[in-house]
């Protein structure tokens, strides 16, 4: 099986997790599976997974503090799975780099959909060299860089940074941007792309670009080349 396709579960329910490895298996995934979040971000360190799918409410690690650790070296695709309602809890996870999230209870066909659309890659290379002045985007990784430094971009952030940056300039609302994220139309509030940009914001300006995407009051966000 092709690494490409290995997926990590982080579920401490065991028939939940059995489910997803059932349905993820029948649709041509590699599995694996763990119980516990302490130790998630060694094993992500050591095996590469290609995506992770990790609960929130873990017994003996909050789901939050396995996603830092995971984001504190890793961009791999990961998903949060959560019963909570509060979308404070939501927001939080994808405001420290989670690309998506689903509640329970959910249909695997629906993980299925989800793990797919971060996945693929449909893209193809048409950036130049990545030493160039300002932002260069390698399509073929999904990453981003600025005056050559790399990003450490989640998939979800590179199409956004994407989406914005070509052409630069170009004004694009919040459904314009959730349309260029994500892949299966779903229906998600608007403070998920907040969410993303306040993340891509804080990249960018770590790599010395400043303030590079603006927000257009009452309409969404641009990209501004910066001098």
């Amino acid at each position: 099986m092709s690494k490409a396709r290995h997926i990590l579960i982080v579920e401490d329910e065991p028939s939940l997790a059995a489910l997803l490895e059932d349905a993820l298996g029948d649709a041509g995934f590699e599995v694996s599976w763990l119980q516990q979040g302490l130790g998630v971000a060694d094993w992500v360190r050591r095996y590469s997974p290609s995506l992770v799918l990790l609960d929130l409410g873990l017994p003996d690690l909050d789901g939050v503090a396995v996603c830092q650790a995971v984001r504190s070296f890793s961009t791999v695709p990961l998903i949060m799975i959560t019963a909570r309602s509060d979308e404070a809890d939501r927001l939080s996870g994808l405001e420290i780099g989670a690309d998506d999230y689903i509640c329970k209870p959910f249909n695997p066909r629906e993980v299925i959909a989800r793990a797919n659309a971060l996945l693929r890659r449909s893209f193809q290379w048409t950036g130049g060299d990545r030493s160039e002045p300002g932002l260069g985007l390698d399509e073929a990784a999904f990453e981003g860089y600025w005056q050559g430094q790399p990003l450490g971009l989640t998939a979800v952030e590179f199409r956004l940074l994407r989406a914005l940056s070509r052409p630069p300039g170009r004004v694009l609302n919040r459904a314009q941007l959730l349309d260029a994220i994500y892949e299966d139309h779903r229906i998600v509030n608007d403070r998920t792309i907040d969410s993303h940009v306040k993340n891509l914001r804080r990249k960018l300006t770590g790599a010395g670009g400043g303030d590079c995407i603006e927000s257009v009051y009452g309409v969404g966000y641009k990209f501004s080349v910066v001098d």
